[in-house]
């Protein structure tokens, strides 16, 4: 392992910023073995390893990556799955930067070690060289199954995915419960292609399927049927995991024009009903000219980028702070501007403005300044009274989304909290219904995707060990 002078970091291969913003595919290229062994030597092989704790799932990063360095790809990726169902995704979308690179001993460097680029390279190696059944099947923690153990798990996406791999390893029978045609949550509907392309996450559940997970499509909990009854029907655990999918609005002038819509709603239409294969997907999209996307998460780049991809002329995010208070991941900024989307500091929508028939036509935005940092952290975003507009044909709203609402409904007595979210126990994941567990986004708000998985992960232990699983 590197000792003395440390290396640079391997960089990660790209494609080119003027290609890739033509076409879905993914925008890293990933390491090759030579690179990725070249990276996991950097690795100190700290004696208390700070990395893992950075971590929500707590991967042991030093364990895998020490393996990786020796070329040991299938020991690597044994280390990296006791403990996540989703290394391919974690690889890809996972905010390394805040967990566990920041955790890393060469952080004040500004060079850690490229943590999810080598979790990614593993799982990629590894599910390629189709060894995966068996290393599975010899996992030390997976079990016989118990048929006597049932549980169910509502909703597909980050957190049900990995409470569902966690507990069929340990021998339970369980059954993931979807309301659309496809498996992954957001995975699938919420991040494009040229992030996170759908057939990594086809490839994750499908080791989940030869773990024995069972996945019923188009089953709308709630609706199709209700929480007590998966109970009265003998599964004796339930865990919660429906995200938060509803998108929220400014509640600003103009919100009805056509040409205005939802991120959720034009990414959904992109992602999961495959707009960005028209003419082969017929699914309507309008393909605005000059669009303008609201907010600053990570949302809000994927539309943005989307809208490029699609043959927009011009993209534009306005978002009321500076770049610098921006909640999306910086590299994912950086990618939208190397790109060519352009970015708006310190204005905010005050109306959306029509063309006299119905359709919308301009945006305003009033300009603003930066006051005092509030309960965020951030500085204060202080209206000026200065006002214009931007024309705009199409516009894309990221501000954040609210909980989805259909299981909350039917299930009256589960309790929330004054914003709509499922009240839990912090330590065990468990909510106001004995055996009804939940976590991710329906807990927490929209999150990351590890920390949806970090909680799928706590409650599942909390399941296993009332059950007997452990």
């Amino acid at each position: 392992m590197a000792r003395g002078k440390i290396r640079p970091r391997v960089p990660m291969p790209m494609q080119d910023p003027l290609v890739r913003r033509g076409n879905f595919h993914e925008v890293a290229l990933g390491y090759t073995r030579e690179q990725a062994m070249a990276e996991a030597s950097r690795c100190l092989q700290c004696t208390k390893p700070t990395c893992q704790s950075g971590c929500p799932v707590e991967v042991d990063c030093k364990g895998f990556i020490a393996h990786l360095a020796q070329g040991d790809v299938e020991g690597a990726f044994a280390v990296i799955r006791h403990t996540n169902s989703l290394p391919a995704v974690c690889g890809r979308v996972c905010p390394q930067e805040k967990q566990c690179e920041r955790a890393c001993k060469l952080a004040p460097t500004g060079e850690p070690i490229a943590i999810g680029r080598l979790e990614r390279f593993v799982a990629d190696a590894y599910y390629t060289s189709d060894a995966c059944a068996s290393a599975i099947a010899a996992a030390s923690h997976c079990r016989m199954p118990q048929r006597d153990v049932r549980v169910a798990c509502v909703g597909s996406g980050p957190s049900s995915l990995t409470a569902a791999g966690l507990l069929a390893a340990l021998g339970a029978q369980v059954t993931v419960f979807e309301g659309l045609h496809e498996i992954g949550g957001v995975l699938v509907y919420g991040i494009p292609e040229f992030r996170l392309p759908k057939r990594i996450v086809a490839t994750e559940v499908e080791h989940l399927r030869r773990l024995g997970v069972e996945f019923r499509t188009n089953w709308v909990v709630g609706q199709t049927i209700g929480l007590r009854a998966l109970l009265e029907r003998g599964y004796q655990a339930v865990f919660v995991g429906t995200g938060a999918g509803l998108p929220q609005f400014p509640g600003i002038p103009g919100e009805s024009l056509l040409g205005v819509y939802s991120a959720n709603e034009y990414l959904t239409r992109v992602n999961l009903m495959r707009a960005y294969e028209f003419p082969r997907a017929d699914t309507p999209l309008p393909q605005g000219r000059r669009v303008t996307v609201i907010g600053g998460g990570n949302v809000a780049m994927d539309a943005a980028r989307t809208a490029l991809r699609l043959g927009a002329l011009e993209v534009t995010i306005v978002y009321r702070r500076t770049q610098a208070e921006m909640p999306c991941r910086q590299e994912e900024l950086e990618h939208a501007v190397e790109e060519g989307v352009r970015v708006r500091e310190l204005v905010a929508p005050v109306a959306f403005e029509g063309d006299g028939k119905g359709w919308l036509a301009g945006l305003r935005v009033e300009h603003m300044v930066l006051g005092e940092p509030d309960d965020s952290g951030r500085r204060r975003p202080i209206p000026t009274g200065t006002t214009e507009v931007l024309p705009t044909d199409l516009c894309i709203i990221g501000i954040g989304t609210g909980p989805n609402p259909v299981l909350l409904r039917a299930t009256p007595e589960l309790a929330r909290n004054r914003w709509g979210y499922i009240v839990t126990d912090p330590e065990t994941g468990e909510t106001s219904i004995p055996m009804v567990f939940a976590g991710g986004d329906i807990v927490t708000g929209a999150a990351t995707v590890v920390l949806a998985m970090g909680a799928g992960r706590r409650a599942a232990q909390e399941i296993a060990r009332r059950l007997g699983l452990v």
